[in-house]
């Protein structure tokens, strides 16, 4: 028999919120140790660093010793971060780590002394969820209960820019969210979305910001934390679900590392979604990364880089090197958006009119569409 009991949660994560809590639930002491599920446990000390929370609605909270926090079970791997999995068992009681901003919680197995430890966090049980009116017996809520369907087949034909990266923090949310801006401005109607990576909303939150008249991210899907094997299904899902705002243009952030192990490389291997990709942008921060990327882009995937830009364009010193050694346009995301808006731009010209003459040649070819579909209904 399941033990409950009603808890009053502190801090909301964000990673949370296709559970849809609200400040009361009740807790189960039955656990499902899996990612997705989502769990109540108290903070167990303050810190002076790496101590806040994003809430469902984007801020950013301080967590303290005793708050009761609402977070969801999954995986992380980041360089720059930490890293951690979900344990093979859990029960009530038992100690987990806060494993980032978001709210993702797990086993941690690793640390970067940049940011040193991460909260440990007590086990209250696993949060309830009584989906059908007048439930007396919940079960363990679930992220991808209300989810984004995800999807075997790519619907969507809006084309779509990539902004990948060598690593994290390496300027590829500064470089979407300029993108967006650049691309409402110049008359296109922009969806946006964070296919890989660990559950955070400050990314499409900013690209919102920026003007993109919808976003998703891959946290929408049910997903915790990307990882191999899921993120295709889960990008189609994305694009098939932003289509219907009828966009122009997706520009699509790729979190982390075109090496690193969120599974970007599913998606850049994947035949239907480079189908649709009109411009890859691609962000690092040396020169030996820029290297590497332009290397791997063109062996393993046989894809082509539209520009380069993040802290290896800081200034001159790189941006000789990329042009003149690698012949690849450099752009500084902050300081010459006008420069990767325009290499962008011609690069989603050329797919366009080569999409539209494909079209010619092919019965029928697509139909106008109205783009009146609010953005409200994206989640529906």
């Amino acid at each position: 028999m399941v033990v409950t009991t009603r808890v009053r949660l502190d801090r909301i994560s964000s990673s949370t919120r296709n559970a849809a809590l609200t400040p009361e639930v009740i807790v189960g002491d039955g656990i499902v140790a899996a990612e997705g599920y989502v769990l109540a446990v108290r903070i167990l000390e303050d810190k002076s660093s790496y101590n806040t929370v994003e809430d469902v609605t984007g801020r950013m909270l301080a967590l303290r010793a005793g708050d009761v926090l609402a977070g969801v079970l999954g995986t992380r791997r980041a360089l720059r971060g930490y890293a951690g999995v979900v344990p093979g068992h859990l029960a009530a009681g038992d100690t987990i780590e806060v494993l980032n901003l978001g709210g993702i919680l797990g086993r941690c197995t690793s640390v970067n002394p940049e940011i040193g430890p991460p909260f440990r966090a007590e086990v209250l049980g696993a949060i309830l969820a009584f989906p059908e009116l007048g439930d007396r017996v919940g079960r363990p809520a679930h992220i991808r209960d209300r989810a984004v369907p995800p999807a075997e087949t790519l619907e969507s034909r809006v084309p779509v820019v990539y902004v990948a990266g060598t690593c994290m923090n390496s300027g590829k949310t500064v470089a979407a969210t300029e993108l967006v801006r650049g691309l409402v401005r110049s008359g296109r109607r922009v969806a946006a979305a964070k296919l890989t990576g660990v559950s955070l909303m400050r990314d499409a939150l900013s690209m919102l910001d920026a003007g993109a008249a919808a976003a998703l991210t891959f946290n929408d899907v049910g997903i915790a934390s990307t990882h191999a094997g899921v993120t295709v299904t889960t990008a189609k899902g994305i694009f098939n679900r932003l289509a219907a705002a009828r966009p122009d243009v997706i520009v699509a952030e790729l979190g982390d590392g075109i090496l690193g192990e969120y599974g970007v490389q599913d998606i850049l291997h994947d035949e239907a979604l480079m189908r649709v990709g009109a411009a890859y942008v691609m962000a690092a921060p040396d020169p030996v990364a820029c290297w590497g990327a332009a290397e791997l882009m063109r062996r393993e995937f046989g894809l082509p880089i539209t520009a380069v830009t993040g802290p290896a364009t800081d200034n001159e010193v790189g941006q000789v090197y990329i042009t003149g050694s690698l012949g690849l346009p450099a752009h500084n995301a902050l300081r010459d958006a006008a420069g990767l808006l325009a290499a962008v731009c011609r690069s989603l010209d050329a797919w366009e009119e080569a999409s539209c003459r494909a079209d010619r040649e092919t019965e029928g070819g697509p139909t106008p569409v109205s783009r009146s579909v609010p953005a409200s209904a994206l989640r529906a």
